[in-house]
């Protein structure tokens, strides 16, 4: 079985295959390095936002008592798992957080060998695992199926309704990732004007007062897709003293030129947008635009919308920020233009594969940066996701509404 151990300092997650008995070890630790650093962490507190949910919501929301065994002197277990190694803190954190509830078991499985066990797990953490019909199928004990954020992109919906399995988001407005997403796009945009590259090869070299470097204030930025990570974005451009674009499906209906953004109270919340406008005005936004930031969700009509069309109508020189999904950006067209000097260049938190290959073309161009995909990836925002599943985890064993979630079936 793949099994948790839990102390003050250290929370080892021991992983033992189950596929005929094979042997196989792996050992998770968790980021804690001190008995009172792990104190310090698992007593991280953060008040859930006021619930928005409809009626349908908090019905979806509600789940039926944890089914009991036949025999009684057994212990109920909910067995939570999340999938594979990558971003680690989320279950490192959910660990910690979980550890005074020893009838919640946490175990972080291989990505090859979750359709082999998925079937002995009440819940899902789906994390980079794309969870199809077939794996779906044999996850016959599974009540809940959810991601560590908003993405589901990757989860077979209509596959998990069709057997019964609840499918759940962490909305962002109130977890703190979309503001640490809209923080990293500033970062990338500023380390493409400064040309980070550059600099660091100035360094290597001795060299003082080069490269010469570019500033925000004056830019026009185009945001597309204007949803949570894209308000907190202009928020926080606006003391840049930049111009800003930015289109959504559908804007409140008002006649004013610019957005009034329910994110906070401010004053200034209705200067957000100097213009706003649809998905017919993204050429014209990106013609206009020293800037392009990509903040859309990814579904069957936003792949590939940054295609060689869009990048052509952009200014010559213009830079391309991507916070979203890697597949919102067509590869070749993005290829091409860097190859041409047409794009200025390019920041991305988020490539077409993950992980992306370190030895691929488009990394040896200086005017490109990527990360790990680490926009959302802050302590704040990780420790209250964590907090959110744990929670999610306790009211599913108990038979409780579910709270700080968004069931989308």
């Amino acid at each position: 079985m793949y099994t948790k151990t839990c102390s003050r300092s250290l929370s080892v997650v021991v992983l033992k295959g189950l596929l005929g008995g094979n042997g196989l070890t792996n050992v998770v630790r968790n980021t804690s390095s001190s008995s009172s650093s792990s104190s310090s962490s698992s007593s991280f507190e953060i008040a859930a936002p006021p619930s928005k949910n409809t009626a349908a919501q908090q019905q979806r929301n509600c789940s039926s008592s944890p089914e009991m065994t036949g025999d009684s002197s057994k212990p109920i277990i909910t067995r939570l798992l999340f999938c594979g190694p990558h971003f680690p803190a989320s279950h490192n954190y959910t660990i910690e957080y979980l550890q005074s509830h020893p009838f919640i078991q946490v175990d972080v499985v291989p990505l090859d060998d979750v359709r082999e066990v998925i079937g002995n797990y009440d819940i899902c953490v789906v994390k980079s695992l794309r969870l199809n019909a077939d794996i779906i199928s044999r996850a016959n004990k599974m009540k809940l199926i959810m991601q560590f954020g908003v993405g589901l992109e990757g989860v077979d919906i209509n596959a998990a309704t069709k057997h019964g399995i609840k499918v759940a988001k962490i909305p962002s407005d109130g977890t703190g990732n979309a503001t640490s997403c809209a923080e990293m796009s500033i970062y990338l945009m500023l380390g493409l004007l400064r040309k980070q590259y550059e600099m660091q090869v100035s360094v290597r070299q001795k060299v003082l007062g080069d490269p010469v470097g570019d500033t925000l204030l004056g830019k026009t930025i185009f945001i597309m897709g204007f949803g949570n990570i894209g308000i907190h974005l202009a928020k926080r451009l606006r003391p840049f003293g930049v111009k800003i674009l930015a289109t959504k499906r559908n804007w409140p209906s008002d006649s004013q030129s610019s957005y009034k953004s329910d994110v906070s109270n401010s004053p200034n919340d209705d200067d957000l947008v100097d213009e706003k406008g649809g998905h017919q005005d993204i050429l014209k936004f990106a013609s206009r635009a020293d800037i392009v930031v990509c903040c859309l969700s990814m579904n069957s009509e936003t792949a590939g919308i940054i295609n060689k069309d869009f990048i052509s109508s952009m200014r010559k020189g213009a830079l391309l920020i991507n916070i979203a999904r890697g597949g919102l950006l067509d590869y070749n067209a993005v290829f091409d233009n860097l190859k041409s000097s047409h794009l200025g260049g390019l920041g991305i938190d988020v490539a077409w594969t993950e992980p992306f290959d370190p030895d691929d073309p488009i990394l040896k161009f200086p005017n490109v940066i990527i990360t790990p995909h680490v926009a959302g990836v802050t302590e704040n925002s990780y420790r209250f996701m964590a907090k959110v599943v744990g929670d999610v985890a306790i009211q599913l064993h108990t038979g409780a509404c579910l709270t700080g979630v968004e069931i989308v079936n």
